[in-house]
Parts: structure tokens; C-alpha cells; sequence
């Protein structure tokens, strides 16, 4: 009995100390797990840290485009409106002498048609070099006076290329076949000094006269004279000094 009391009580002494044990040990294991939580928490809150900042960073990137973008819009913008106000000023110029088109068309119509006059009367009295053409250049342009597909621009082109037409004459020298009499001759013109012919068969020469408006026969001292201008200005000898009889043209009013 006694035995068996000292193992009850050695069964009892071991049971308390485990109890007592595991009393103890149930605060221990919850102050770790207690760390464990915190720690865990600390490392969440330490990547929501991490990944703020990095949003941060990638905000403050995307601040600092957005501001050099508006920066470079705005200088941009500034340049634009320059242009556009060059613009509007060249667009209000042109504006106002489009406003002014017409009042200049009411003096350049009427300009004009004095100059076909002048022309003419020009032609009439000058040496009768190429009249028929010079003259039909004078009526083709009257013609298209009246042509409404034809701008008054183009109008007053023709109308000056005509005059520059009639003055190149005055320092052409050029040789020609014409008619004289019915008769088949070679005709030359020195500027508009000089009007001559002379016969194809170069036995006959004439220069013609201005003041009384015909024909004049020449010398037989002319002939070969003659025939040399006419050989000069079909370019078949070289320019040289000739003396040949010299009728001045009248100017026209």
C-alpha cells in the first residue's frame, strides 16, 4: 500500500507539473504569434510603402511630361497664332485690293482700248513693214476684248506684248519676200529707217518713201548696196557699213 500510495502521488506530482507546463506554455506560444502577426503586418505595410512610392515616382514622371508637354504646346500655340494673325493680315490686303479690282478695271478697259487706237494709227503711218500681219495682231486682240473667257489681265498682256512686238521692230533688221506692184521682190527693213526692195532678178531696186507713202525706184548704185543688206540680213555675209537712202517714219498722236 504504501507503494502504491508513493506511485499515486508520483502520478500526481507528474500530472500537476505537466499542467503547470502547459499553463506556461500557452503565453509563450501567443506572444510568438503575436510577433509573427506583427511582423507579417509590418511586411505588408512595408510593400503597400514600396508600391506607394514607386506610384509616386511614376506619378511624379508622368507630372513632370505632362508639364513639358504643356509647356512646349504652349509655345506651339503662341507661334500658331503669330502665323495665323500674318494671315489674317495678308488676307485683309488681299481683301482690299480685290475690293479695288474693279475701280482699277474702269481706267485699264478704257487704257486699252486708246493704246489699240495708237496702235493702229501707228501702224498707218509707220514704213509698211509686215502690215498685214501687224495689222490683223491689232484686230485679233479687239476681237478678244469682248471675249468674256478672256480675263482683263490677259487683256492687257496682249495688248503690251503688241507694243513690244512694234518696238522690237525698230532694231530688227530683216529681210522678206513681199509684193511690189503685183510683182514678187525681196524686201528689208533697217530698224524703221529704211524700207527696201529689189527684184529677184537684182536688176531693180526701190526704198520707200514716207512722206509721199509709195515706192521709189533707185539707182543703179544702189543695186549692189541693196543686195548686200538683204544678203546681211538673211545672214549670208557678215554685217558691214552700207550707204543706202534713209526715209524717217512719222510718229503717231
Amino acid at each position: 500500500m504504501i507503494k502504491s500510495k508513493k506511485l499515486a502521488s508520483a502520478i500526481a506530482v507528474t500530472c500537476a507539473m505537466s499542467l503547470s507546463t502547459a499553463a506556461y506554455a500557452d503565453p509563450v506560444e501567443n506572444l510568438h504569434k503575436e510577433e509573427r502577426a506583427i511582423h507579417n503586418a509590418a511586411v505588408k505595410s512595408q510593400k503597400r510603402v514600396d508600391s506607394m512610392f514607386e506610384q509616386s515616382i511614376d506619378l511624379l514622371g508622368e507630372y513632370r511630361s505632362v508639364v513639358d508637354e504643356t509647356d512646349n504646346l504652349n509655345m506651339y500655340n503662341e507661334h500658331v497664332q503669330k502665323l495665323v494673325n500674318n494671315q489674317q493680315k495678308l488676307i485683309d490686303s488681299l481683301q482690299g485690293q480685290i475690293d479695288g479690282i474693279e475701280d482699277t478695271k474702269k481706267g485699264v478697259v478704257p487704257l486699252m482700248y486708246r493704246m489699240l487706237d495708237s496702235l493702229e494709227k501707228f501702224i498707218a503711218l509707220d514704213i509698211p513693214v509686215e502690215v498685214e500681219a501687224r495689222t490683223e495682231r491689232v484686230e485679233r486682240i479687239r476681237e478678244l476684248m469682248s471675249d468674256p473667257n478672256i480675263t482683263t489681265s490677259e487683256r492687257f498682256r496682249l495688248v503690251l506684248e503688241a507694243y513690244q512686238i512694234e518696238n522690237d521692230y525698230g532694231s530688227a533688221i530683216s529681210a522678206y519676200q513681199g509684193k511690189l506692184n503685183d510683182m514678187t521682190v525681196d524686201m528689208v527693213h533697217i530698224g524703221r529707217v529704211s524700207l527696201l526692195a529689189q527684184s529677184l532678178d537684182l536688176k531693180h531696186a526701190w526704198v520707200w518713201d514716207n512722206d509721199a507713202r509709195d515706192w521709189v525706184e533707185l539707182g543703179d548704185e544702189y543695186i549692189k548696196p541693196v543686195t548686200k543688206v538683204i544678203r546681211m540680213a538673211k545672214k549670208q555675209v557678215a554685217p558691214d557699213l552700207i550707204k543706202v537712202p534713209v526715209f524717217a517714219a512719222e510718229s503717231a498722236e
